[in-house]
């Protein structure tokens, strides 16, 4: 049996990881300032990070993960931080250690490679294993006892929702059905009750692929902390600092699209109003870039497939 603070070994391959740190442009000065890390995972972009780093920089990393946390704690090194808790919860965080600006932030959302692989986890359909899913396995409801007391509204509205699965309430049905028999504790009988109740499959795709990636995102609250996380952010981006975050799927990367889009632009008052161009409202960030991955690392890592980088840099003085 896996002792508690062992990490199992799993391999990951981080995705985009030279162009999101790149994108962070720690050139002269700037790599002596404080950078923000929001999801360790197994340390690929923040060892890169503390590569790139001058003797005073800072990196703060957040996860929600115990292994992560146990993963980030043999990184020997003054200037790193690690803090087990969620990146929506930086700007609390790093005002209690008296930062209240920073020089970068580099967010890789969704979920690791060794959270999927290492079946005990619950992430995976295809792996048996407990039906848990939460990140943080210290707290909250795991998968299973939501999914054995959610009414079936409820369930077709977060497998609808999260998934964007138009079969969600023949899915709901069909757990309600089932749990009435049986608990469902297991990743791969979850996995067949949903194929039973998908008439239509994707090709190439599982038919409970759409399902696992709903109650994944509700069991953490991922697009809850996705928009507290990037209003954070925003707030405590210093003027030139960039925002890197890489999203792997449609409602991800639609939040975080719009919401750099919505910094980058301001309505403008009636042009016939005698207001000088000084006096203009301006912009608060600037769109810098859009990466997806290469093919060649769509070819080596085809979880990278559905990545997407999108890169912003604040302007001006934060309020």
């Amino acid at each position: 049996m896996t002792d508690s603070l062992t990490v199992p070994e799993y391999q990951h391959r981080t995705v985009l990881l030279d162009e999101a740190v790149d994108a962070l442009n720690l050139a002269g000065a700037r790599a002596d300032g404080i950078y923000i890390d929001g999801t360790f995972g197994r340390g690929g972009h923040s060892r890169l990070l503390l590569s790139r780093l001058g003797p005073q920089g800072r990196l703060i990393a957040f996860d929600k993960d115990p292994q992560a946390i146990a993963t980030a704690s043999h990184i020997d090194d003054p200037r790193f931080t690690i803090v087990h808790d969620s990146f929506a919860t930086m700007h609390d965080a790093l005002a209690a250690r008296g930062i209240p600006r920073v020089d970068g932030i580099l967010l890789d959302l969704g979920i690791s490679s060794p959270q999927v692989d290492d079946a005990s986890r619950g992430f995976s359909f295809r792996n048996d294993g407990p039906l848990d899913m939460r990140m943080d396995t210290t707290r909250g409801m795991s998968a299973a006892e939501w999914i054995a007391t959610a009414e079936q509204p409820q369930l077709e509205k977060v497998i609808r929702d999260y998934g964007e699965e138009r079969y969600a309430f023949q899915i709901a049905k069909a757990i309600v059905a089932r749990r009435a028999v049986e608990p469902i504790s297991s990743t791969r009988q979850f996995a067949a009750i949903v194929a039973s109740a998908v008439k239509g499959w994707e090709k190439g795709k599982d038919p409970a692929t759409r399902t696992f990636q709903a109650v994944r995102i509700f069991i953490n609250k991922e697009l809850e902390d996705l928009e507290a996380g990037l209003i954070a952010a925003y707030g405590m981006l210093a003027p030139g600092a960039r925002m890197s975050v890489i999203s792997f799927h449609s409602l991800e990367d639609r939040m975080v699209k719009q919401f750099l889009a919505s910094k980058a632009k301001v309505e403008q008052p009636d042009r016939r109003l005698p207001i000088r161009a000084v006096d203009l409202p301006q912009p608060e960030m600037k769109l810098i870039d859009k990466i997806k991955p290469s093919a060649t690392e769509v070819a080596e890592n085809p979880r990278a497939r559905s990545a997407v980088l999108r890169v912003a840099e604040r302007l001006g003085t934060p309020a």
